[in-house]
């Protein structure tokens, strides 16, 4: 504590050409600028192709040491993310996995239900660090939040599904041939997207 300054809210958004597209990152091109972005899976599977313009919405992440641009496609995952990052013990690479791992929705339900098992089954989030996020989140959703998480799902698609499922499991830190093996147990289901493959890879359901 008093180590660094963290300031937020610097950048907003961007909105231009979505110059490269890669799992968990990408690079905006803004009058010529290009912005490196870090982006969740649940963000990345709703970006448009390479090439087209679109607008991401952007966490400024600053300290003293660095700073970064994390992106997302709903105010729903940014403000999950900032929700995160308030808890002791959560960085931006835990919350982006947390985000990649679970849906916002899915995130929702196990904090409400504290459900301390699906919260650690997060790549980076042992138990004493789920309990500790759920103490400190489950009573900050409305009555609405609550209702919201009872229904629905969301369904997405991406070409190259298994190889950008690797790459993704490869960025959040696993070796290749064992970011291989998971997604091939999980791959089954022809119709599942970049981020149900790995959301099922990381939490073995």
């Amino acid at each position: 504590m008093g180590l660094f300054r963290l300031k937020t809210d610097m950048i907003t958004f961007l909105d231009g050409k979505l110059e490269e597209k890669q799992p968990t990152r990408v690079v905006m091109n803004i009058a010529g600028v290009g912005y490196e972005v870090l982006v969740p899976l649940s963000s990345f599977d709703r970006l448009p192709p390479e090439g087209d313009s679109c607008r991401v919405l952007i966490y400024h992440h600053i300290t003293d040491a660095s700073q970064a641009l994390f992106g997302f496609c709903t105010n729903e995952e940014r403000t999950m993310f900032t929700m995160l990052l308030g808890v002791s013990g959560i960085g931006p690479k835990t919350a982006v996995s947390a985000l990649s791992g679970l849906s916002v929705r899915e995130l929702k339900s196990a904090l409400i239900e504290s459900d301390v098992k699906r919260i650690s089954s997060i790549s980076g989030i042992g138990k004493k660090t789920a309990e500790r996020v759920i103490v400190e989140l489950r009573d900050k959703f409305s009555e609405g939040d609550v209702m919201e998480t009872v229904a629905g799902s969301e369904a997405d698609s991406s070409d190259h599904r298994l190889r950008d499922a690797v790459l993704a499991l490869i960025s959040l830190g696993y070796k290749q041939a064992d970011a291989q093996k998971m997604i091939k147990k999980v791959s089954i289901d022809l119709s599942a997207s970049v981020e149900d493959l790995v959301r099922k890879a990381l939490t073995g359901k």
